[in-house]
């Protein structure tokens, strides 16, 4: 009773509206990381465009089930969705459930597996001719039996000529991806056409995530400080439910203490009753260490003490005129430890480059796309150019910056965090080469080499029979070469829209919006400020504004208000955006 009278009054003490790190799947709390977002986009387009069967594979806790509940509201309004969350049936159990599930009549005193199948069969035929598609999903996927696998595999030959009419999406922890690898499913490995394995948070969107949870709460989004956030990290790995365990259990600590910050250590004390394990860990390194020290004191005393007998010892030995054998000696290196990196997170401003456009200079966006000249073919073929470690993701982001007249770092890694920072998004996806001529953007493409080993090039304009690929400067390859490499898979920047036009945003408050003004100010003045939380409206961005207001003869508050907002809105429209260059 007191630990839950505690805790109704750590939210009033925060002033908290609702738990922030509550361990159930709540969609309002749903945070999706770059990785949750690449894990989203392969589960709807082996549900739109596959067929057969989609996995999605993660360890426990990084929020496999949260994605699968995002999943459902993004299904499209023509899918009928069946869903298993006891993956220990047997094969007529399964089915069974999934006609209950489909809304199937049968007579429940059948046990004839044929006799559900041919029900479910005449079912998934009738709702194709209506123009709707059937998926069934199975939770704790790892625990079903090499019976109900194979019939899974034989549901999917369920099909008309030109499609399937059952699609499957498997949903399981590692030892799915190890079962899935077995000989004798092979067949079933064959229908897979998407699969992703979803990996914990990095750091950067540990900070993020508790963040986010926190505004949801309508509380101080800077309730923890970075220490803290740091240890939560290294203490979860960046598994998302024990993230929210052990800020729970920080977040009762410090009302315990009567403190209003979370700091390193209240993290350290909660970790001690909610992840036991970590500090068993350390504890039997440090007696483990303890033992080795003093087992080579012991050995080295007694060395010491017992000099004199060794030499006797060896003088006897040798007065036996003992003849020589040989031997082999075997030597062990052992290495030394590496230093750490030392990662430097504080806040910096990249300067843009000398050859950015002035504000004052960008024209309006053109009607019609550019037309240039295009070089002829290298004699290099596109596989051996493609075969550099230098055509990575990092570099080809480095370049789409560029393209879109912004400042490259030069001290953070290049990646969609950085890139969200600049005020731009990335977007995800896969498309046939039709709809990338279509979209007539700059793109992205991730091609796969025959060691399948994966490389990525920045696409910038196209002919009708030819596709210019850029990096550093712009070079040509026939498009059938390039689509021999090129599996669908691209990735593309886009800027952010302003969701309300009528709004005020204030410091410390968080919105989408917020990106939409970053994006603009760092248009303005020509800079790119790092920050943890690009959604966050800080007081960094607040001085920039008053900047920005300064320079329009506005009221300097640092506010988004209606006339700043309009001010805003009619700088943004002079932003000119890349697009495809075009050659007849």
């Amino acid at each position: 009773m007191n630990f839950i009278l505690s805790n109704i009054l750590y939210l009033e003490h925060f002033h908290l509206t609702e738990f922030p790190f509550s361990i159930s799947p709540d969609p309002h709390f749903i945070y999706m990381s770059k990785r949750h977002q690449e894990g989203l986009a392969h589960l709807l387009y082996g549900i739109e465009y596959g067929g057969g069967f989609v996995a999605l594979t993660g360890e426990v806790g990084t929020g496999k089930t949260t994605l699968c509940h995002c999943l459902l509201k993004q299904l499209p309004e023509n899918i009928d969705l069946a869903l298993i969350l006891n993956s220990r049936l047997n094969a007529n159990e399964l089915v069974a459930t999934l006609c209950d599930e489909l809304a199937i009549k049968y007579d429940k005193s059948s046990n004839s597996l044929k006799y559900l199948i041919d029900l479910l069969n005449q079912h998934l035929l009738s709702t194709h001719a209506k123009g709707r598609q059937t998926v069934l999903l199975i939770d704790e996927a790892q625990n079903l039996s090499m019976e109900v696998l194979e019939q899974l595999r034989l549901l999917t030959n369920l099909e008309t000529t030109k499609t399937k009419l059952l699609r499957i999406i498997l949903v399981g922890q590692p030892e799915l991806k190890d079962l899935l690898q077995r000989q004798d499913l092979r067949q079933l490995n064959q229908r897979i056409t998407a699969r992703y394995h979803l990996t914990p948070l990095t750091l950067q969107e540990t900070r993020a995530y508790i963040r986010h949870r926190l505004h949801v709460s309508h509380g101080d989004v800077e309730l923890f400080k970075d220490s803290a956030i740091k240890k939560v990290y290294q203490l979860t790995e960046g598994i998302p439910r024990l993230i929210n365990l052990l800020c729970d259990r920080s977040l009762l600590g410090a009302y315990s203490a009567n403190v209003y910050k979370v700091k390193k250590a209240i993290v350290v004390n909660a970790a001690i009753e909610i992840l036991p394990e970590k500090q068993d860990k350390k504890g039997i390194s440090n007696t483990a260490l303890f033992s080795i020290l003093f087992g080579l004191f012991a050995l080295g005393f007694y060395l010491f003490a017992t000099q004199d007998n060794l030499k006797t010892v060896l003088s006897s030995i040798k007065s036996l005129n003992i003849p020589n054998t040989e031997s082999q000696t075997n030597t062990v290196t052992i290495p030394t430890n590496p230093q750490p990196v030392q990662v430097n997170e504080s806040l910096t401003v990249v300067e843009p480059p000398k050859n950015t456009l002035e504000p004052n200079q960008v024209s309006a966006i053109p009607q019609t796309p550019t037309v240039e000249t295009i070089k002829p073919f290298p004699s290099l073929a596109f596989s051996k150019w493609l075969n550099n470690r230098n055509h990575n993701l990092e570099n080809a982001l480095n370049d789409m910056l560029i393209k879109w007249n912004k400042t490259v770092p030069t001290n953070q890694k290049t990646d969609c965090a950085l890139i969200q920072i600049t005020g731009l998004r990335c977007k995800l996806g896969k498309a046939s080469w039709k709809d990338i001529l279509l979209m007539n953007k700059p793109v992205i493409l991730e091609f796969v080499s025959k060691d399948k080993s994966k490389n990525h090039a920045l696409v910038t304009g196209y002919s009708k029979q030819q596709s210019i690929i850029h990096f550093n400067d712009d070079i040509k390859f026939a498009t059938v070469d390039i689509l021999k490499y090129w599996e669908g898979y691209y990735l593309q920047l886009e800027a952010p829209v302003l969701t309300s036009d009528n709004l005020i945003l204030y410091p410390k408050k968080i919105s989408e919006n917020v990106l939409w003004l970053r994006y603009v100010l760092n248009t303005f003045d020509g800079k790119t400020t790092l920050v943890g939380s690009p959604l966050y409206f800080d007081e960094t961005l607040s001085k920039r504004l008053q900047h920005f207001q300064h320079e329009k003869h506005l009221d300097e508050d640092g506010k988004v208000g209606p006339k700043t907002l309009i001010s805003l809105k009619n700088y943004a429209q002079t932003f000119e955006y890349p697009q495809l260059t075009i050659n007849e």
